[in-house]
């Protein structure tokens, strides 16, 4: 399984950027599809998650601006960013985890660049 993320780029403050995860095959079972960011000298954390419920979850420093939703038509999982803020500025990546029944798969993208002026 591969994962492509596309959509970064440089955008002003208060811009908005949708961020799509491409994902190569079907997946028969999917645990968590998650978007992480990672800001420059900054560990990776974990900003959105879609679950395989249905439920959604974000990290509370992007709730109300950050949306995570699945396409399974396109095959992708995408992350619509509004109102964004320099803070945001990093690299995305996309994340899925594959249900396995007694363990778990993770996949990792590339990540796409995010960067935000003021």
């Amino acid at each position: 399984v591969q994962l492509v993320e596309s959509g970064g780029g440089l955008v002003q403050a208060g811009g908005s950027l949708r961020l799509s995860c491409a994902i190569s095959e079907t997946i028969p079972k999917i645990d968590e599809m998650e978007w992480y960011r990672q800001a420059p000298g900054k560990e990776r954390e974990r900003v959105a998650v879609l679950n395989s419920r249905d439920i959604r979850n974000n990290v509370e420093s992007v709730t109300g601006r950050f949306t995570i939703s699945r396409d399974n038509a396109k095959n992708t999982v995408d992350l619509q960013i509004n109102n964004l803020k320099p803070e945001d500025t990093g690299v995305y990546y996309c994340h899925i985890v594959e249900d396995l029944g007694d363990w778990t798969q993770g996949y990792w993208g590339q990540g796409t660049q995010v960067t935000v002026s003021s």
